[in-house]
């Protein structure tokens, strides 16, 4: 599944909304199927643990859960079946584009060295995004090799 969505959504999102800004597109497209990769197996064992709770035997603990990811499953497919391309009127005109290209400083003008990124710098906006960024994956890798320390250490 992963394979074939990676493979086909560029074009996809190209086909639908056009080739200028695909990549802003794509990112948005990717933080939310990567929220859905998160927040997906947690309301499924949210829902198994309730089943747990007021009694269902083990055998059928899952069985609401699988009708409620079917409900989202068809969902999905009726709101991609109600994706449309965009009318004429939303994209850009090769004036228009133009135009938005001659606004853009060049990469010689930018300072940029290879494949347009630039000399670099850490200025403070570019730290707080890493700060923000880092500081839970951090705290992720800490909780991950304390927890694996303490599951091994009892083995020795």
């Amino acid at each position: 599944m992963y394979g074939g969505g990676f493979a086909t959504i560029p074009a996809y999102l190209a086909d639908i909304f056009g080739t200028q800004f695909v990549g802003a597109i794509h990112g948005r497209l990717l933080t939310a199927w990567s929220t859905a990769g998160i927040i997906g197996p947690v309301i499924v064992n949210y829902i198994r643990e309730y089943q747990r709770e007021i009694g269902v035997p083990w055998a059928r603990a899952y069985d609401v859960t699988m009708y409620i990811l079917a409900a989202m499953l068809v969902f999905g497919l009726i709101a991609n079946a109600l994706v449309t391309p965009l009318p004429d009127r939303w994209f850009m005109r090769d004036e228009e584009l133009a135009k938005l290209q001659a606004r853009r400083p060049t990469p010689e003008a930018a300072g940029a060295t290879v494949f347009g990124i630039g000399p670099g710098g850490l200025d403070r906006r570019a730290a707080l995004a890493w700060t923000a960024v880092g500081v839970p994956i951090a705290w992720g890798i800490w909780v991950t090799l304390s927890q694996a320390l303490v599951l091994f250490s009892n083995r020795i």
